[in-house]
């Protein structure tokens, strides 16, 4: 006789939904993804070495030591029915090429910016714009750097007001719960005004 989950009592499966986190090198993406994850997460730091430093542009964030070579991965579960799955995105520029593959499936993108090197995360906006893939901007307040308003960021970055503009801290977890959240209420907001 044939069996179902119900037979058995088994626990629904819950929804996932895939979310990426961009930005520059250095922007605080590998932080970010760790400070919210539920697991201990998958991260592909490597030690940066002398071949690369004629590639990677370091300006502003010189101390940085490591680099991610792949990306980043992280989970956390909204409730019964929803669980986050997180992508890192790699800052390099010699790494964007694996960016489409990351971004398939994707519900939206999170752009981390940081503001001691706004122009890093403008390949990001374009690169959601160009795929109209619904983003937000999460501005990493670091410690000693110029705070300015998120309509100032806005501005800077040349982004409707339709998408919103948060300030962070990547390093506490509240404060990634925060930005997960205004993501996707963003994308629920936008998918009813398409219905």
């Amino acid at each position: 006789m044939a069996s179902n989950d119900s037979d058995r009592g088994a626990e629904p499966i819950p929804s996932a939904i895939k979310i990426l986190i961009a930005g520059g090198f250095g922007a605080g993406k590998t932080t970010l993804v760790g400070s919210v994850s539920e697991i201990s997460p998958l991260s592909t730091e490597e030690l940066m070495t002398e071949a690369s430093l004629d590639v990677d542009d370091t300006s502003g964030v010189e101390q940085k030591t490591t680099t991610t070579v792949a990306l980043d991965f992280g989970r956390i579960t909204i409730n019964d029915d929803l669980v986050l799955y997180l992508f890192g995105t790699p800052g390099q520029q010699r790494f964007w090429f694996m960016w489409d593959e990351l971004a398939l499936g994707s519900l939206g993108a999170v752009v981390l910016a940081d503001t001691r090197r706004l122009e890093t995360c403008f390949p990001s906006v374009d690169f959601f714009e160009r795929r109209s893939i619904p983003f937000i901007v999460a501005v990493n307040c670091f410690d000693g750097a110029h705070r300015y308003e998120s309509d100032e960021v806005r501005e800077a970055l040349s982004i409707s007001s339709g998408v919103p503009v948060v300030l962070c801290d990547a390093r506490m977890r509240e404060s990634g719960k925060e930005v997960l959240l205004t993501l996707v209420q963003h994308v629920a907001a936008a998918v009813s005004a398409t219905v």
